[in-house]
């Protein structure tokens, strides 16, 4: 299927600008050289981590993509990169950096690539600016948010006005974990994106329901990272608690599955019997392929994780790429 979508995935520019700001002891990220076709991204003197030409290389990219199958990324910026702890002045300065080398990507390869932008969500009017920045002077098809800010979730009250613009804009919002809760309960030499996203990920996608945004901005086009993390078990309980509880219940004017039934997924979850929940506990209208190219932590076979999953062609072509489309707000005949 050389239609196929994937909404996941990442890019690390080849170099940062210098730190020209006036502030001490920014975490302002760098790169490093590295073995072989890798970089090293430095933040405060440290290896954040080593990643791979595909960041950056537009021809690498396509030719990976060839690979595995995929013939259109929406491309977003790192989850680190994302500058949410930045003094204002150097988040907007990195942001619109990152802005702009996602758009000169997209610009060498527009058949094969959309743009999923940042915005430094700790200020909403800063937000609100390079928001409409990458809708109207990029045409981005929206942007990528973290499933915080700072320790505050997606769901609080004072993000209200950034997600009603983007209902108002049409822009598609792609929600990744980020600096994730329960890091210091990890035991093992296992990494946090393996213990920690999936609860992340559930944290913000409840968040969204239970403080009531996503009743309040039905029209939302919003999908989360790793298939929702843990939310399609956390779903039936919120459920219950709606019904038995009441002031949740008055809280909300829709149960919450409603709303989750609204959201989009990505499939990155690995195993096909998971597939398979996400598609009856979310409807099979609702699920994307997603992949995290280029990162370890991601699928580089994502339509043979698909065909595991003993789903007809129809339904392939549903995650493949029909649903990405209505997500990222493209033609239908778009490829």
């Amino acid at each position: 299927m050389r239609d196929c979508i994937d909404i996941h995935t990442h890019v690390v520019p080849e170099s940062f600008p210098p730190y020209a700001g006036r502030n001490a002891n920014v975490p302002w990220p760098s790169m490093a050289e590295a073995q072989a076709c890798h970089k090293h991204v430095m933040i405060s003197g440290k290896v954040y981590r080593t990643v791979a030409d595909g960041c950056w290389s537009v021809p690498r990219r396509i030719e990976e993509m060839g690979a595995m199958g995929v013939g259109r990324q929406a491309i977003s910026p790192m989850p680190e990169l994302l500058s949410y702890w930045l003094p204002l002045d150097d988040a907007r300065t990195m942001i619109r950096y990152l802005n702009d080398q996602i758009a000169a990507m997209i610009e060498q390869a527009p058949e094969h690539f959309v743009g999923l932008g940042a915005v430094p969500l700790q200020d909403d009017d800063a937000a609100l600016k390079e928001l409409h920045y990458v809708l109207k002077d990029l045409k981005f098809q929206g942007v990528e948010i973290a499933s915080h800010v700072n320790g505050t979730s997606i769901g609080d009250a004072r993000f209200e006005p950034f997600f009603a613009e983007c209902e108002r804009l049409g822009a598609a919002i792609f929600v990744h974990a980020l600096r994730p809760a329960g890091q210091d309960r990890i035991v093992g030499p296992f990494p946090e994106q393996a213990v920690c996203f999936p609860g992340d990920i559930a944290l913000a996608c409840a968040s969204m329901i239970t403080g009531g945004i996503a009743a309040r901005h039905p029209k939302l086009r919003i999908a989360f990272s790793h298939g929702g993390g843990g939310m399609a078990i956390l779903l039936p309980r919120l459920v219950h608690a709606w019904k038995m509880f009441p002031k949740a219940k008055a809280s909300l004017p829709e149960s919450p599955e409603i709303a989750a039934r609204r959201f989009y997924y990505d499939e990155l979850v690995f195993e096909p019997r998971a597939i398979r929940f996400l598609l009856e506990t979310f409807g099979e209208n609702q699920i994307c392929l997603g992949t995290d190219y280029p990162f370890a932590m991601g699928d580089l076979a994502p339509m043979k994780t698909l065909e595991k999953a003993g789903l007809d062609r129809e339904m392939l072509k549903r995650i493949a790429f029909k649903n990405a489309r209505r997500f990222l707000g493209l033609p239908a005949a778009s490829r």
